[in-house]
């Protein structure tokens, strides 16, 4: 691996390059949706979206390190040839933090990752101090809309570790490990609910969003909210009868200690309460 590399290309792994102040020029993440670093992505050139990056559009780009995750749908031995390439494991969204570290060891900014967590960490407790310790009697509901289902988020996503920082609880049927998801969803970090199960997504607070990469899927996603919202049953949860319903945008399911300040700003924003 090149030491101080210049022209670094990332893929899938936007987040945590900003983080450290790094700005690639080229990445596969550019995506109008993720509000939370519009403002940071002037000059960094798109290489492909919904992790296929394209291997020619790189080449072009004449990288001198190319690093992301594994998840992402790419050609290692291709990419070797471009630059020197690191690609790292990442199972699923709750280990973001582990998977920052490893990031910032390749890239040889070890201490500037430690710092970005360390000021995560302190805003964390800040929240814990600035809700007077009752934040552990707060239990959070996370619910995603797809286009023709409803997913409820658990403690080992993104969200969920956030989430956990912040001192906050979770209703009985989200607090489930990723260990303990797989076993019974076949999945680590989230699971359908049906009709009849609704009152699994209540909470003291719900946080609620819809997304989709293509325009169409993300009205689907938003006709299936509206349809949620209007069903009766919804309207028996105690966080909708009680005003606690809170729809954020798509860094909630994003990963990176940027998109994990963002939920912390939203936290701060609507279970802080006024002074």
């Amino acid at each position: 691996m090149p030491n101080n590399p210049q022209r670094v290309v990332v893929l899938g792994a936007l987040d945590y390059a900003l983080s450290l102040g790094i700005k690639p020029i080229g990445s596969d993440w550019l995506n109008a949706q993720d509000i939370h670093i519009n403002d940071m992505l002037d000059g960094i050139e798109d290489v492909g979206g919904n992790n296929a990056p394209n291997i020619e559009k790189i080449l072009t780009l004449n990288p001198d390190f190319i690093i992301g995750a594994d998840y992402v749908s790419a050609n290692y031995g291709a990419l070797s040839k471009i630059a020197p390439t690191v690609l790292i494991a990442y199972e699923h969204s709750g280990q973001w933090k582990e998977f920052f570290m490893s990031f910032a060891e390749a890239l040889g900014k070890t201490a500037a990752a430690e710092q970005v967590m360390n000021n995560y960490q302190t805003r964390a407790e800040e929240f814990k101090t600035q809700t007077g310790n009752r934040a552990s009697e707060i239990d959070v509901s996370i619910v995603r809309v797809y286009p023709s289902y409803v997913n409820l988020y658990l403690k080992d996503s993104f969200c969920g570790t956030v989430v956990a920082d912040a001192g906050l609880s979770r209703p009985p049927a989200q607090d489930l490990t990723a260990a303990e998801a797989s076993t019974l969803f076949d999945n680590p970090i989230q699971y359908t609910i049906s009709r009849e199960r609704m009152s699994d997504a209540d909470g003291d607070a719900i946080f609620l969003w819809t997304y989709g990469f293509q325009d169409d899927v993300a009205q689907q996603a938003q006709s299936q909210k509206e349809k949620l919202v209007a069903d009766p049953v919804w309207s028996t949860l105690s966080a909708v009868q009680n005003g606690q319903v809170y729809e954020v945008p798509s860094y909630w399911i994003g990963d990176g200690p940027i998109a994990a300040n963002a939920i912390l700003d939203d936290l701060f924003k609507y279970l802080v309460e006024p002074s």
